[in-house]
């Protein structure tokens, strides 16, 4: 194998790795999302007089949650960017 060829392989598995870390790393906080809002609206639903606080620590939640899809995000990125484009 020469060297072309080595950089086309690195180029396209840099690719393919940034493909799947944004698919694995997007179905974790997914389902972690659809948790957290399906046990505050039960917790809503059963203790009205409590909505207030349960919003605001469901959202404070969602956005722990979301953080590690926006890592994810960002590491595709980086191997797209700095491995597949040079």
């Amino acid at each position: 194998m020469d060297g072309v060829n080595g950089i086309f392989i690195a180029k396209a598995a840099a690719s393919l790795g940034a493909a799947f870390v944004m698919a694995v790393g997007s179905i974790g906080p997914a389902l972690g999302q659809g948790m957290i809002g399906k046990q505050a609206c039960e917790s809503m639903g059963k203790y009205p007089e409590s909505a207030n606080k349960v919003r605001l620590t469901m959202m404070v939640a969602m956005g722990f949650v979301e953080s590690s899809a926006v890592y994810c995000f960002i590491i595709g990125l980086l191997l797209l960017f700095f491995v597949a484009m040079k």
